[in-house]
C-alpha cells in the first residue's frame, strides 16, 4: 500500500489571467506588489496606483491575450511540470507537488490552506525562476512568509531553493532545445545565425542594490555557450520593460535593430529566463518582435520554445528537490 506523502513541494510561478475578464484584476495584483512598486511613499497609495495602472494597461494587454487564445497558458504548463515532477519523485519518496501563483489563482494563500490539511514533515519551496531576483523569487517567498504568518502555519522543516541558474541539467535542457530549434535553419552556416538570449528585464536600480539576477543570467549564457560549442555569434538582451525607470539593456528590440543594421539576416531568439511559455514568449517575441524583424529585412526569425515539461528539465527539478532533502537528513 502506498504511504501518505510526507514531503510537499511548492512550485512558485508568476501566474496569468485565465480569461480576458481577469486581465485587469491580474494586473492589479501585479502592480500592488510592494516588491514591484516600492518607490518612496508608495505604501500610502499603492492600491490606488495599482488600480490606475491596471486599468490603463488592460486594454492593450487584453488585445495581446486575444492574439494568443484569450488566456495565459502558464497555469496549464506549470501544472504539467508539477505532475511530471510528482511522478518522478514518487518513484523514490512519497510526495505531493503544489503550484502557487503569485498574482493569480491558485494563490499562495489557498495552497497553504491545502497543505495544512496534511502533516507534511518537510516542505520544499521551489520558485520556477532559474535566476534570483527580488522582483520574482524574492516576491514569491515574501508572499509565502506573509501568508504563513497570517494563517499561523509553520512546517516542521522548510527547505528553500532560491536559484538554479547553473545546474548542469538546466544547462543541458537549454542546449538540447537550442539544437532542436537550430534544425529549422535549413542549409544555413552556423556563422550566419545569431543566437540572441533574451531575458526578462528588471529595473537597473535592483542591480545597483546587489540583485544577482543580471550576473546569473550572464553565467547561464556562458555555461550554455560552453556546453553547446556552436560557431554562431551570440548576444544577451532584455525584454518586457514597464514604466519610465531605467531597466537592464540592451533591449530585445534594439538588439534586433542592431543586427539588421549590420546586415545579419538569420536570428534564433532564446528566452533564457522563462521556463514556461506565456505572454512574453508567445506574443512579445513570436508576434511583436517577429513583425519588427520582418520589417527590418530579417529573413529567418526562429524562437526556441520554453522548457515547459521537457524531460531533462524535470530531471533538474527532481535533482534539486532530492539533493536539498538529502542535505538536511
Amino acid at each position: 500500500m502506498k504511504s501518505n506523502p510526507r514531503l510537499a513541494v511548492i512550485l512558485f510561478q508568476l501566474g496569468g489571467p485565465d480569461s480576458l475578464e481577469n486581465v485587469q484584476p491580474f494586473l492589479y495584483n501585479l502592480f500592488r506588489d510592494p516588491d514591484i512598486i516600492n518607490c518612496p511613499g508608495a505604501f500610502l497609495a499603492r492600491k490606488l496606483l495599482a488600480q490606475f495602472i491596471s486599468i490603463r494597461r488592460s486594454k492593450t494587454v487584453i488585445k495581446n491575450y486575444k492574439a494568443i487564445g484569450g488566456k495565459s497558458p502558464i497555469l496549464h504548463l506549470t501544472q504539467a511540470q508539477a505532475a511530471s515532477l510528482e511522478r518522478e519523485l514518487n518513484g523514490l519518496i512519497p510526495v505531493k507537488v503544489f503550484v502557487a501563483m503569485r498574482y493569480w489563482h491558485p494563490l499562495t494563500e489557498k495552497v497553504i490552506q491545502k497543505i495544512r490539511e496534511s502533516e507534511f514533515q518537510k516542505v520544499v519551496l521551489l520558485p520556477l525562476y532559474p535566476h534570483y531576483s527580488k522582483a520574482t523569487t524574492g516576491s514569491s517567498l515574501n508572499e509565502w512568509n506573509r501568508q504563513c504568518a497570517m494563517h499561523n502555519y509553520s512546517a516542521q522543516s522548510t527547505i528553500t531553493i532560491k536559484s538554479f541558474h547553473d545546474h548542469p541539467l538546466y544547462i543541458d535542457a537549454i542546449v538540447e532545445k537550442i539544437n532542436q530549434t537550430l534544425n529549422r535553419f535549413s542549409k544555413r552556416k552556423p556563422e550566419d545565425i545569431d543566437l540572441v538570449f533574451s531575458a526578462h528585464g528588471t529595473p537597473l536600480s535592483l542591480v545597483k542594490k546587489g540583485d544577482p539576477y543580471k550576473g546569473q543570467i550572464e553565467e547561464t549564457v556562458r555555461l550554455v555557450i560552453e556546453r553547446g560549442r556552436w560557431k554562431s555569434p551570440h548576444s544577451i538582451c532584455y525584454q518586457s520593460k514597464v514604466g519610465f525607470v531605467k531597466w537592464l539593456e540592451p533591449s530585445l528590440k534594439d538588439t534586433i535593430h542592431e543586427l539588421a543594421v549590420n546586415g545579419r539576416k538569420h536570428i534564433l531568439i532564446i528566452p533564457i529566463s522563462f521556463v514556461t511559455d506565456h505572454l512574453e514568449t508567445l506574443h512579445e517575441i513570436n508576434i511583436e518582435m517577429l513583425n519588427e524583424a520582418m520589417k527590418l529585412g530579417i529573413q529567418t526569425f526562429e524562437v526556441m520554445p520554453a522548457l515547459n515539461d521537457h524531460p531533462i528539465f524535470i530531471q533538474c527539478l527532481k535533482d534539486l528537490v532530492l539533493s536539498k532533502c538529502n542535505d538536511v537528513e
